[in-house]
């Protein structure tokens, strides 16, 4: 028993360390990144989960399949994919979050997944009007494509991926540090409150930060249509059950800490789901949520944060 142990160490091993395997987990990594991003973003200022965001990248998913059907240019797919996700977000601040804003934090976390079930349950009516389920999106298919760098087939969507989430951290960062909009985020979410009093206009920076949400949610819908082109009324919906556990095991008081969580889980998640064998793929979810428990159970606060006096949210 030992040695058959021993043997599937082994081998889950020498395929954990295989460039291919790295290089994937990487680029699922830096996708969990960019939603963790938008997660965290409004939770920085509203310190509310909103568990319907995986709906709004569904939402731009089924934009890119009306475009690919239609045979929309990529761009002009592109375009509706965030027209569409920016628009549902911000409707979303202005009819839920807003009215609801002085109301209990339960009460804005049911209101979410309210908005959820009744988006879900509007893509499914839209996907079964053809009598079939899922609509494919195959405009961006070529991406799947490989390029061949120092031997390793590499997807050009793992690059891509790699790539846009990089730039669209740093902007973030710059937009965070250097412009007002963005320094009042960062005061509010330290201090809601105490920043009101001092000038900070609540709807901007609250609608600033759901809007920036909205942006993350479109990428993230682009690049996931690529790898997963049926898109369906549960599209999205894992990895974001998966990157909120990311969020809070990297530590959710932080933007910081909560971009890392989801980049850890992300990378664990490519990592697994390549290295383990074909026949016991099925068990990935629970190696997964495992290792979270483990985490949570050393670190409860983060395994990002850092201890001490209060810390920056955004």
């Amino acid at each position: 028993m030992t040695g058959v142990v021993a043997s599937g160490l082994t081998d889950f091993l020498r395929a954990a360390v295989e460039p291919q395997v790295q290089v994937d987990a990487i680029g699922i990594g830096a996708i969990y990144a960019l939603m963790a991003v938008g997660i965290g973003l409004v939770f920085g200022v509203l310190r509310l989960v909103n568990f319907a965001y995986g709906q709004l990248v569904m939402a731009g998913a089924f934009a890119l399949a009306f475009a690919s059907n239609q045979d929309w240019p990529v761009w002009a797919g592109i375009v509706l994919c965030f027209a569409v996700v920016i628009a549902l977000s911000m409707a979303m601040e202005r009819i839920v979050f807003r009215p609801l804003r002085t109301q209990s934090a339960a009460t804005m976390l049911v209101a979410t997944f309210a908005v959820a079930f009744l988006l879900q349950a509007i893509a499914l009516v839209i996907d079964q009007r053809d009598d079939t389920l899922g609509e494919p999106a195959a405009s961006l298919a070529r991406l799947n494509l490989p390029w061949v760098i120092f031997g390793t087939d590499v997807r050009k969507i793992t690059v891509v991926a790699i790539v846009t989430a990089a730039v669209c951290l740093l902007a973030l960062v710059l937009f965070l540090e250097r412009t007002t909009v963005g320094l009042q985020m960062r005061a509010a979410a330290m201090d809601f409150q105490t920043a009101r009093l001092l000038g900070v206009r609540a709807n901007r920076v609250i609608a600033s930060a759901v809007f920036l949400s909205g942006v993350l949610a479109a990428i993230v819908a682009v690049m996931l249509t690529v790898q997963q082109p049926l898109v369906t009324s549960t599209f999205a919906l894992r990895e974001t059950i998966v990157v909120l556990a990311g969020v809070v095991v990297g530590g959710m008081n932080r933007l910081l800490s909560a971009t890392l969580g989801g980049f850890a889980i992300g990378y664990a998640s490519g990592l697994l789901g390549g290295a383990l064998p074909t026949e016991q793929s099925q068990y990935l979810p629970s190696f997964l949520f495992g290792l979270v428990i483990l985490t949570l159970l050393v670190r409860p606060g983060g395994l990002f944060t850092r201890g001490g006096g209060p810390v920056e949210r955004v």
